[in-house]
């Protein structure tokens, strides 16, 4: 009789065992994705997304949703300087993920100089905002990763006054992720901050928030040259370099002071 109760105590925890394993998905055939969005500045009021689904291609299966729990309307220049907006964290199978969509919403507006106006999204109501990916998703393996949007480069104004949306978006990784940050003083400079490389290419710009605090992410590994362009003509442009970036460390400079 002992026996059978011990059987029966084993055959029980294996069950809850295995229920427990397909809530969170088998490691053995699953990777953890936490996917975030994030975004360079650009000069206007507002971008307004109307974000309603998320799709990736995984080897040649495409078509796949990722879960997204809270579609709807997402300003994209609220999410610069380190700040970024959770999608999701979810197991999805192993293998090849070769591409992302962002499906959007008929509700997409810009705001410039404080009027709004339509931003036109062609197709991506249907066939989305698509952009490769090209990573291998390892069995047990967790995985942070940005969906990094250019606002000042996905913007296109037409000749009637209308606004085009035309995205240019890179991923990065938590393992791909090169950063840095400092804080421009003072406020009164209106300083833009350029990281750049080979004398004249432009990487990654950054317009500092209300206390001077900027911060890169996702720079590729390797030296910088930080140009600091003071608006305010009472102040004087400043530069540093070489500012080194390796992956997975921040660079923080410490407080920049532009002089008159």
């Amino acid at each position: 009789m002992k026996n059978k109760i011990w059987i029966l105590a084993i055959a029980f925890a294996a069950i809850l065992a295995s229920c427990n394993n397909d809530d969170n998905g088998n490691s053995s055939d699953t990777a953890q994705l936490e996917l975030r969005l994030t975004d360079g500045p650009a000069d206007y009021d507002a971008i307004l997304l109307d974000i309603q689904r998320i799709e990736f291609k995984l080897n040649n299966e495409e078509g796949l949703e990722f879960p997204f729990a809270n579609p709807g309307i997402y300003d994209l220049l609220e999410l610069n300087n380190g700040v970024d907006l959770l999608l999701g964290n979810h197991h999805l199978p192993v293998g090849n993920l070769k591409q992302m969509r962002l499906i959007l919403g008929p509700n997409n507006t810009i705001i410039v100089n404080g009027v709004e106006h339509p931003l036109q999204t062609p197709s991506a109501q249907q066939s989305g905002l698509k952009f490769n990916v090209n990573h291998i998703l390892e069995p047990g393996m967790a995985y942070k990763m940005w969906i990094d949007f250019d606002a000042g480069k996905s913007i296109v104004e037409t000749g009637n006054g209308g606004y085009i949306l035309k995205p240019v978006i890179r991923t990065f990784t938590d393992l791909t992720n090169g950063m840095i940050e400092g804080k421009v003083l003072p406020i009164e400079s209106l300083t833009t901050v350029y990281a750049m490389q080979n004398q004249s290419d432009t990487i990654a710009t950054a317009l500092p928030n209300l206390d001077g605090y900027f911060k890169f992410m996702g720079l590729p590994e390797g030296n910088y040259r930080l140009v600091f362009d003071a608006q305010n003509p009472a102040f004087s442009d400043k530069e540093i370099s070489p500012v080194s970036v390796v992956f997975g460390q921040i660079n923080n400079l410490g407080d920049i002071i532009m002089t008159p």
